[in-house]
Formats: structure tokens, sequence, C-alpha cells
């Protein structure tokens, strides 16, 4: 075949068409980030069972705040009782079990994917930095533990003012469990976050999560169990609730609120209070100092 016969390049028209519309700014991407991950958080856009986990602990975290709003109109309508049956502030103890299961699957889902399908350069192309996606995946995750823990603080509040308990004093008691609310989803959010971030393994991500979560809390208060009642030691029980993330943001609500500890014992004085949260914030700063150290060095 001669030079001149030789086949030449073609383009074809397949009907693609440019973008010509507006593009986001880092920060407009860093927020359409946040809110993707929050909806895939709870299943929104995914398939069905993808949505069973979070919206059946969701469901699970519902019911007993339903229960004890029922409990508070009816028993104070004849004459029972004059304030809820559980104070708000213990609602995220008592039910700590559903929110480590709702985390040990919202964290490898927000997270270690991304990981396993190498998607990280996809969201990098764009002027997104490292420290962008880290922040808006632990930003997405805080909030839906905040919003898992403060939407039946919500309905507990709003049967208290059903039962016409004084309106004053509960608004105060449930802005203070919202507070609480926002240090549980911290501190707890960053753990699950940096611990998925080191896998890109689902199944050992959701298995980690539970067993540092759930571990240290029957760990610690195990032994302050044991310290307080058995070797008669209240003060020194008081300090082993550092070493829980749970038993940490439960000290910090019993020193500053002055309420009821849901743990076996709690911080013995104020010192040991401001050291609760001392290290609750210095807990939260390293989990996000770690993760966005952790995304530094992915390799794309």
């Amino acid at each position: 075949m001669s030079q001149s016969e030789s086949p030449s390049g073609v383009i074809h028209d397949i009907g693609y068409r440019g973008y010509d519309g507006e593009r986001l700014t880092r920060r407009g991407i860093a927020y359409g980030l946040y809110t993707h991950t929050l909806r895939g958080v709870f299943g929104l856009g995914r398939a069905p069972r993808s949505k069973v986990v979070p919206f059946g602990m969701f469901v699970v975290m519902l019911l007993p705040a339903v229960v004890l709003a029922v409990v508070s109109v009816v028993m104070a309508g004849q004459g029972m009782i004059t304030e809820p049956v559980l104070p708000y502030t213990r609602y995220a103890m008592v039910t700590q079990a559903a929110i480590a299961i709702f985390l040990a699957v919202a964290a490898p889902q927000a997270v270690s994917l991304d990981l396993r399908f190498h998607t990280l350069p996809l969201y990098l192309s764009r002027p997104l930095e490292r420290v962008d996606y880290a922040r808006a995946k632990l930003a997405a995750l805080a909030t839906a533990v905040f919003l898992l823990i403060a939407v039946p603080l919500l309905v507990m509040y709003l049967g208290a003012l059903a039962a016409r308990f004084d309106a004053g004093t509960q608004t105060v008691d449930f802005l203070q469990a919202l507070v609480g609310a926002a240090l549980f989803a911290a501190i707890l959010s960053g753990i699950a976050a940096l611990i998925a971030s080191l896998t890109s393994r689902r199944g050992f991500g959701v298995a980690a999560i539970v067993t540092v979560l759930a571990l240290s809390y029957a760990v610690v208060s195990s032994l302050q169990g044991l310290v307080a009642f058995d070797a008669d030691d209240p003060e020194t029980a008081g300090w082993i609730g550092l070493f829980s993330p749970m038993t940490l943001v439960d000290g910090v609500q019993v020193w500053a609120f002055d309420v009821e500890s849901s743990a076996p014992a709690g911080p013995p004085t104020d010192a040991a209070g401001v050291a609760f949260l001392v290290v609750t914030l210095a807990v939260i700063t390293l989990c996000y100092w770690a993760l966005s150290m952790r995304y530094r060095r992915v390799r794309l």
C-alpha cells in the first residue's frame, strides 16, 4: 500500500457536549463531597440493602425515646412524676451499642471503599486537597452520628413539654444534652474514621471499629466497678474513665452540667472534670490530625 493510500485518522462526533456551566470552587467541591458522603452513610441513592443497617439503627435509637416520651406523658398525667424518667444526658450511653454498630457500618462505607476501588484520584483531579477530603468525610460522619443521637433527644424533649414539665428546665437540660451529643459525635466519628482509613477491607474496618468502641467501654466500666465497689476507691475509679471514649464524654457531662453519671464512677473532683474535657478535645484533635496525615501519605 502506498503512502497516499494509507488510512488517515477520522474524528467522529458521537454527541458529547462540553460543560459550559459554573465550575465549583474548592470549598464548593468539599461541600459536595460532604453532602454526598452524608447521603451515602444513610444509604440514600444506593441499593435498598444499603439502607437496612443505618435506618435500622436509627429506628433502634428512636424507639426507646418514643416509649420514654409516652411514659412521661402518661405518668405525669397521673401525677406520678415531675421530670423525665431518663435524663437526656444519659441517652447516648444507654444506646451506645446501636451507635457503635451504626459507626461500624458507616465509617467503612465512607472511607474504606474509596481506598479499595482507588477512587481517591478522581476526587483529587479537581481543585480538592487531601485535607479537604479528610475533613469532608469526618464532618459527614460526625453529622450523621449527631443526628442519630439528637433526633431521639428531640422526641424526649417534646414528650416532656407535652407532659407539662417545667419548660425552662427541660430546655436547658435538652440543650446540655445536645452539647454532649456533639462531643460524642466528634470523638466517636474521629476514632471510627481513622480506623476505617487504615484498611481497604470493609469487613476488617467493621470488626475493628466494633471491637475498639465496645471493648474499650466494657474493660473500663468493669475496672471502674471493681475499683469503686470492691476496692472502695471511687476516686481512682473515676480517673479510669479517661480510657474509654464513652466514659470520657460522660465524665465531661457530669462535670460541666452536674448531672448523674451513666458510668460506675464519674470525675471525682473539678480538676478531674477539667482533665476529662482536655483529654476529650485532645482525642478529637488527634484523630483529625492523624486522619489528615493518613491521606497525605496515601499513594494515588
